[in-house]
C-alpha cells in the first residue's frame, strides 16, 4: 500500500491495524516462547542436579555404608552402630550439598523479563500511538523475526 494515511479508507486503515496487531502478537508470543524455553532448560539442569543428589545419596549409602561403617567400628574400636551413624551422617551431608546446589539453579528460574518489557512497551504504544516505541526493544523484536 503506497497510499498516504490521509488517502486510505477506513477499511484499509482497519486492515493495516489488524495486520500489524496480529504481527505484534505473533512476535511477542515468539519472544515469550524463546525466553521460557531458556528458563526451562535452567530448571531442567537444576532438576537433574536434584536427581543426581538422590541417586548419589541412595546408592552411596547402599554400597559403601556397610563397608565403611564396619571399618570405622573395627578401626576405632567403637560399637558397630556408631560406625553406621558416622557414615550415614557423611553421606547425608554430601546429598544435602547436591540438593542445595540443585535448588540454587531452580530458584534462579524467573519470568521472561524481555517479553514483559516489550509487552509493556507495546501496551504504552497502543494507548498512545504517537509515542515512539523504545528503540532498544526494536533490536529484541528484530532478533525474533
Amino acid at each position: 500500500m503506497t497510499q498516504d494515511l490521509d488517502e486510505q479508507s477506513l477499511g484499509e486503515l482497519v486492515a493495516v491495524a489488524t495486520r500489524d496487531l496480529s504481527l505484534l502478537v505473533h512476535k511477542e508470543m515468539e519472544l515469550a516462547k524463546t525466553e521460557i524455553s531458556t528458563e526451562l532448560k535452567r530448571a531442567g539442569i537444576g532438576a537433574g542436579l536434584l536427581g543426581g543428589a538422590g541417586f548419589i545419596g541412595v546408592f552411596a549409602m547402599l554400597f559403601l555404608a556397610v563397608a565403611a561403617a564396619l571399618g570405622i567400628a573395627d578401626g576405632a574400636d567403637i560399637p558397630v552402630w556408631a560406625g553406621f551413624l558416622i557414615i550415614g551422617g557423611a553421606f547425608g551431608g554430601g546429598a544435602g550439598l547436591f540438593a542445595v546446589l540443585g535448588l540454587g539453579k531452580v530458584v534462579k528460574v524467573g519470568p521472561p523479563q524481555r517479553t514483559i518489557r516489550t509487552v509493556k512497551d507495546d501496551i504504552t504504544w497502543a494507548k498512545h500511538p504517537t509515542v515512539a516505541p523504545d528503540p532498544e526493544l526494536d533490536d529484541l523484536r528484530a532478533s525474533h523475526s
